[in-house]
């Protein structure tokens, strides 16, 4: 009976129009766009077409970031079949370089007033330094070409997509509007999707109508091993990470035992590499960083008067500069960065390998090397055989010429079984 009454329920609520509200995806894009980033959206809205969801809403701030991980995004925003909202928000924020190509990608485009959206300036797209003229045309030219082609697929401004790639034109919420480069103005979520909520997209060919009406938005995060990838995916950071590693190793190969410099540097340099599958690293880079390591190392054993210090600090300065093979300012170690560590990392390093050089210099005073030069009083008369008393101990000893007992003594060298060479005392030498 009870069970007859709920379906009862459910069945008059359906004939009512009631409907459960459905969820709808939301990701917030706060920071560079790297593969971390790009693999977490893509799969996200992945999830989204799985479910059938009605939308998928990606709320942006980003000053741009990498075109492979840009280009991934833009696929996935093109062949979904859940239409993708793209919202720069909240004000303030902006939808620069890469980001501005998001937006273009997107089925509805939105801006929350005081932002902007553009300057994707070939440098912000892959234009690498070193190139000649006739290479960066071609560069720039295949990204006016590819920011047309997402524009016109998506009936807004080519011309305007064309401008922010060549001219690095930069456009308020205000004007982007009128620009028809972004479709609305909301200053809130909830007022996006009351906006929205029965807008027309195309889908296959076919017109379709967007229904957000109830539509809930659930924030997804992304997972601690993502976020941890991400954090350390700054460049300078994963930088950071690495020559700490270096200098933890170092410290733990000239100073054995110690133990807690050497764990740190492991997970520090495990972290930076990491980290450098969501950067474009210059392997050559890494290699000479290596290399700067090994070189100092040497320095301990070599005796080199300073010359594999300086190749060390030479191949840490030149590794430093190479690590990071793009011309993307976001993606880019800063030049004071690279210099304050590099010294401080050489300063630190020589600084252990004085301490070892001077330890290693110093006169041994224990074991056996400890006891040459040592001096005592004879005990008995000393060629062949005798007695000495040296370090508060008797020993068996022999001397090459005859010493008088009672004469003192020096210890030349240690013999076995635990038998002393000794001398008579410089003084007592004729």
């Amino acid at each position: 009976m009870v069970k007859l009454i709920i379906a009862a329920i459910f069945v008059c609520f359906a004939g009512c129009g009631v409907s459960v509200a459905a969820d709808l995806p939301t990701v917030r894009i706060d920071g560079p766009i790297n593969p971390v980033v790009a693999d977490f959206v893509v799969e996200q809205l992945q999830r989204a077409n799985e479910a059938d969801a009605p939308a998928f809403l990606a709320e942006i701030d980003t000053p741009g970031g990498l075109d492979s991980a840009m280009r991934e995004m833009i696929r996935a925003f093109l062949s979904s079949q859940v239409p993708v909202i793209v919202y720069v928000a909240p004000s303030g924020a902006r939808a620069a370089s890469a980001g501005a190509l998001l937006t273009l990608a997107a089925d509805f485009a939105a801006m929350a007033p005081g932002t902007n959206i553009g300057a994707a300036t070939p440098v912000s797209i892959g234009v690498g330094a070193g190139m000649d003229d006739t290479m960066k045309r071609k560069v720039v030219n295949d990204a006016v070409a590819y920011a047309r082609s997402i524009a016109e697929q998506r009936g807004r401004n080519a011309d305007w997509a064309e401008r922010i790639v060549r001219d690095g034109a930069s456009t308020a919420a205000s004007e982007a509007l009128s620009l028809k480069v972004v479709d609305l103005l909301a200053e809130s979520r909830a007022e996006l999707l009351k906006q929205l909520d029965g807008k027309r997209y195309l889908r296959n060919g076919r017109d379709m109508r967007l229904s957000l009406a109830g539509s809930v938005p659930v924030v997804v995060e992304m997972g601690w091993a993502r976020r941890i990838l991400n954090a350390v995916s700054d460049p300078t950071i994963a930088y950071l990470l690495l020559m700490l590693g270096i200098i933890g190793i170092f410290f733990e190969i000239s100073q054995p035992g110690v133990i807690l410099p050497g764990v740190v540097g492991v997970l520090a340099i495990l972290l930076a590499l990491f980290a450098f599958q969501a950067l474009p690293v210059n392997y050559v880079g890494v290699l000479l960083i290596l290399l700067g390591l090994v070189l100092f190392i040497l320095e301990i054993k070599v005796t080199s008067y300073g010359m594999l210090s300086i190749g060390g600090v030479i191949a840490l300065t030149l590794g430093s500069l190479m690590l990071i093979d793009s011309a993307d300012p976001v993606l880019r170690i800063s030049l004071a960065v690279i210099v304050a560590t590099v010294a401080s990392c050489t300063g630190f390093i020589l600084f252990c390998l004085w301490f070892v050089t001077r330890s290693q210099r110093r006169a041994v005073v224990s074991g056996r090397e400890g006891m040459v030069g040592e001096r005592g009083r004879a005990i008995s008369m000393v060629h062949a055989d005798g007695r000495v008393f040296v370090h508060g101990e008797y020993w068996d000893a022999w001397a090459d010429e005859p010493v008088a007992q009672g004469a003192d003594v020096e210890v030349v060298a240690v013999g076995e079984p635990m038998r002393l060479k000794v001398r008579k005392t410089p003084e007592e030498n004729p």
